[in-house]
């Protein structure tokens, strides 16, 4: 399902125009991109939790010369399922 899929489930549903469910899917998406990038989680009842993940420094190894290398540390999102989804879902 792709973004424009979602926006028109959305606006069926609601009774919003395409426009406007369109307008509302990216303001949710932006709140949770800004939040993430400040480093808070966000939490979506019986959804799941989007949150950050540090990952630390490490020593890694370049397949081609076998070269040891060093891996920056990175933050990257994450998300675990609610409940009420891992139970739709099977």
């Amino acid at each position: 399902m792709k973004k424009s899929d979602i926006s028109n489930h959305v606006s069926a549903e609601t009774s919003l125009a395409k426009v406007d469910a369109e307008g509302a899917l990216n303001a949710v998406l932006s709140a949770i991109s800004d939040s993430l990038a400040r480093g808070e989680s966000v939490t979506i009842a019986g959804f799941g939790t989007f949150s950050v993940k540090s990952r630390p420094e490490r020593m890694g190894r370049n397949p081609r010369t076998g070269e040891s290398i060093i891996i920056a540390a990175s933050r990257a999102p994450s998300f675990k399922a609610g409940k009420a989804l891992r139970d739709a879902v099977g």
